[in-house]
């Protein structure tokens, strides 16, 4: 082990330390511990969120139940973005460090209590008190880094806490206008918080760690699909508890479960880190997860309406309810090809096998009854097609190997 990595890790006993940047071509650096437990009290929000969705959706309610989705989610999505570049940059795992983690972890939970009162009634006190909450551990947290850095860094660092306390202020306007106003305001105020990180390292592009950074995404990937599991499981479970309609349901299942697995191996068939050299890459890629999570999501959401209408407890059709899940699905596969997949496909049939899997999916919702099920036989085509032609032709990044410019080391280097 390198000395950084055992200076990082005696870091950890110490109650406080210098808050300086880590460096970029650091050894060994992956998600902690504490970054983990972070991402897991995700989870709570993500399931509130997804709940909501279900309750909108089947009570024929979609278009309150996606729009308050789509903002819930953000919300989530965005909370724990701040977070996750931060850290990357500038983890110095000391006391004062998870002290301020923790405060932040406080706020999620606050926040993902008022996830119901906000979607039932457009009260959002409870989720603006939890945002302030993790607000005030992350100014916190960006002020300490600015008093810890100098020149061009420190001015980046106090960007960053002057744009967030901003923005904080700016979402007051959830509690005082009107419901017409309000998603307005949201897509405003979005637009300004997706906005300070350009602002902020205008100058100076903070030390972000490239692998650190993918294998951070890929990991809340996976829990988020863990949750979408367990929300259609609990479906399946009280559907069979009160109907032992095996017949109707197993087909739901079983199509769920298959479309699951595969945006499992779909998101990790290709290593990504090589492609985040600069914020030029990184910024499109990460902005572009709010779709991926947010779909994956919805796939839960979608697999658990197809189950309440299958029982006869929704009001909706077959062809709306199968829709819910199709579509998210077929969302999922385009928008991890745009962002993440095509950067190491090679060749036009490469190319096209997730674009033409995910209008397959989309043509299934005219299925019926059998929709989830075809749906999760493409996704399972669209694996086994990808596999065969990747270790008939490779990738992009196999080819650069070969061409001696393939290794991480070479990928700083162009960076």
């Amino acid at each position: 082990m390198s000395d950084t990595p055992r200076r990082r890790l005696a870091a950890g006993s110490g109650v406080l330390r210098r808050m300086t940047t880590r460096g970029r071509d650091e050894e060994h650096r992956v998600a902690t511990p504490l970054e983990l437990f972070f991402d897991l009290c995700f989870v709570v929000a993500v399931a509130q969120a997804g709940g909501q969705l279900v309750h909108a959706l089947v009570e024929a309610h979609p278009g309150h139940g996606v729009q308050g989705y789509l903002m819930m989610f953000f919300a989530i999505w965005w909370a724990w973005m701040n977070f996750t570049w931060f850290a990357s940059a500038y983890d110095t795992d000391d006391v004062l460090f998870r002290g301020m983690t923790l405060v932040q972890i406080a706020g999620v939970l606050v926040f993902a209590a008022g996830i119901p009162r906000a979607f039932d009634s457009g009260d959002f006190r409870v989720i603006w008190f939890g945002y302030l909450v993790m607000r005030l551990a992350m100014v916190a947290q960006w002020l300490r880094a600015g008093l810890s850095t100098t020149g061009r860094e420190r001015r980046t660092a106090l960007r960053y806490a002057a744009g967030v306390s901003a923005c904080q202020v700016g979402w007051l306007g959830l509690l005082f206008l009107p419901d017409g106003a309000r998603s307005w305001l949201f897509l405003g105020m979005a637009i300004c918080e997706m906005a300070v990180p350009v602002w902020a390292e205008r100058d100076y592009q903070t030390g972000w760690h490239p692998h650190h950074i993918a294998e951070r995404y890929g990991l809340f990937t996976i829990i988020v699909l863990g949750e979408t599991v367990s929300a259609a499981t609990v479906a399946v479970q009280s559907a069979v508890d009160e109907h032992r309609a095996l017949g109707v349901l197993l087909p739901i299942a079983a199509g769920g479960l298959l479309i699951i697995f595969a945006a499992y191996w779909i998101y990790f068939a290709v290593p990504i880190h090589l492609h985040l050299i600069s914020n030029r890459q990184a910024f499109l890629w990460g902005y572009g997860h709010y779709l991926v999570f947010g779909s994956v999501a919805a796939i839960g959401a979608g697999i658990e309406v197809a189950i309440e209408e299958a029982t006869g407890k929704a009001h909706v059709s077959t062809f709306a309810a199968s829709g819910t899940v199709t579509l998210a699905a077929a969302l999922f596969m385009f928008t991890v090809w745009l962002i993440h997949s095509r950067h190491q496909k090679r060749g036009p049939l490469q190319q096209a096998v997730l674009p033409v899997s995910a209008v397959l999916v989309l043509a299934c919702t005219f299925a019926g009854r059998w929709a989830v099920l075809l749906a999760g036989a493409v996704a399972t085509a669209t694996v086994a097609v990808g596999v065969t032609l990747t270790a008939r032709g490779g990738t992009a990044l196999g080819q650069e190997e070969e061409r001696g410019g393939g290794s991480e080391e070479a990928g700083r280097d162009r960076g």
